[in-house]
């Protein structure tokens, strides 16, 4: 992990096309416990099951999410690679990761903060409102390749 400024790490999210166009207050307040962070190959950014905590803003490299399968190798659902966020658990209760999430390329992203931005979301809803505007897609299209990948599975 990195120290990089929140100032330096909000003026990155703006840049970021997920938040690209967000106003820079909202940037700024959910960059207040944000951190660059950093995976090797094969390294995990998050378990199934275990506590979400953290948004991710993918700046360089490509995750694998995976769905955990007892008789045979995790099954890839999708990658997300830069100009992509990774993490919808932390929005909703209990708050607990849906899928494994695996570097398949060295990564580069920036964490942000769930209690922040629930908090923020919360207490600014017309900030809350437009992220979910924007974030709405991204869950869609989560279910959609899992449903593909689901029925490929049971087409065997």
């Amino acid at each position: 992990m990195t120290s990089t400024s929140s100032g330096d790490l909000a003026a990155a999210l703006q840049q970021h096309p997920f938040f690209e166009g967000f106003e820079p207050a909202f940037v700024h307040a959910i960059s207040a416990k944000a951190s660059e962070v950093r995976f090797d190959v094969d390294e995990m950014l998050a378990k199934e099951g275990t506590e979400a905590e953290l948004l991710y803003a993918v700046l360089e490299g490509k995750v694998a999410l995976e769905i955990g399968a007892s008789a045979r190798a995790p099954l890839t659902v999708q990658t997300v690679g830069p100009g992509e966020v990774l993490g919808w658990s932390w929005l909703v209760p209990p708050h607990r990761w849906r899928f494994d999430a695996r570097a398949v390329k060295a990564t580069r992203a920036i964490a942000l903060d769930a209690e922040v931005l629930r908090r923020t979301l919360k207490s600014h809803p017309t900030w809350g409102f437009q992220f979910m505007v924007r974030f709405m897609p991204v869950l869609a299209e989560r279910l959609e390749n899992t449903r593909v990948q689901l029925l490929d599975i049971h087409a065997r």
